[in-house]
């Protein structure tokens, strides 16, 4: 019996029926929209809910997760007399990893027995998905808690990240882009494709003009990374907020290319990703040798 738990967060984007099959608990972020506050639930109907809002102007702001909340998230695991993984978003893409560190400290005397270990994955979203999947299935395989810790830090960056973004205002709103960029962009229906580098960050790979020649460009750096491996059995991951024939059509042209990898699964993206970047936003995960733009 697995002696130890993996946990993660809701921004890892993976569905609620998943985490539950797999027994993952995940700590929620929250948003609100006007007045209302929600946990993101992680369910692929909440998803589409939120993204047709914001088709019809609905604005979505994002609350981080405190030390408070990761206290009280850590204890209730700790009290199953197991260890804990925790796996969250990137430390350069929020300041959870802090917090969740804090926590740490503010818990350790409580559980002097037990091991509580935070990763700072490198990955957001759905690359954060994929190695949460990734550790578990070699958790439910057998491989033991050290061993599962070493395997995830060996192969975090190895997961590829590529999106693109329909609205340049969003990017704005976060700012991420300025004023004049995101006006400019939009006039000239400028797509940025970005990539998530080594260091965690979310970097612009390139910019192209029109979203058929940011989802050509998505495909370019899959096909890229796919060629330097033996892709067969490859677990690709398209998580789409509103865009599911572009993501139909991504996942069609990579089985094209190669048709021996393995499954390419289309889920809706995480509500909390999803309002800083907007519907509309495309991306594709996994793994590869090494991360490139």
């Amino acid at each position: 019996m697995q002696d130890y738990i993996i946990a993660t967060s809701s921004t890892s984007d993976l569905t609620r029926d998943y985490l539950e099959a797999h027994h993952i608990p995940f700590v929620s972020y929250t948003y609100t929209v006007g007045d209302q506050l929600f946990e993101d639930d992680c369910r692929e109907e909440t998803r589409d809910r939120v993204y047709k809002g914001m088709r019809s102007g609905e604005r979505l702001k994002t609350s981080m997760i405190n030390e408070f909340i990761y206290c009280d998230f850590f204890r209730s695991l700790l009290e199953k007399g197991k260890d804990v993984i925790f796996l969250d978003m990137s430390v350069k893409m929020s300041v959870s990893y802090e917090k969740s560190k804090i926590a740490e400290q503010m818990i350790k005397s409580e559980f002097p027995d037990r091991k509580l270990y935070i990763m700072d994955t490198r990955c957001i979203s759905g690359g954060l998905g994929l190695l949460v999947k990734n550790m578990v299935e070699r958790a439910e395989q057998g491989m033991g808690f050290e061993e599962v810790i070493r395997w995830g830090e060996e192969n975090k960056l190895k997961i590829a990240h590529r999106f693109t973004v329909d609205d340049l205002n969003y990017l704005k709103a976060g700012g991420r882009v300025s004023n004049s960029a995101a006006l400019v962009g939009s006039l000239l229906s400028v797509k940025p494709v970005l990539y998530v580098p080594d260091g965690g960050t979310l970097d612009v790979a390139k910019k192209v003009r029109g979203r058929k020649a940011a989802l050509a460009e998505i495909l370019r750096g899959v096909k890229d990374d796919l060629k330097e491996i033996d892709p067969t059995g490859i677990e690709i991951n398209i998580l789409q907020a509103d865009c599911r024939a572009d993501a139909e059509f991504v996942r069609d042209e990579i089985k094209k290319a190669y048709p021996m990898v393995g499954e390419i699964t289309i889920t809706g993206l995480g509500v909390v990703i999803g309002a800083h970047c907007g519907p509309g936003l495309l991306t594709v995960f996994y793994f590869c040798d090494k991360r490139r733009p």
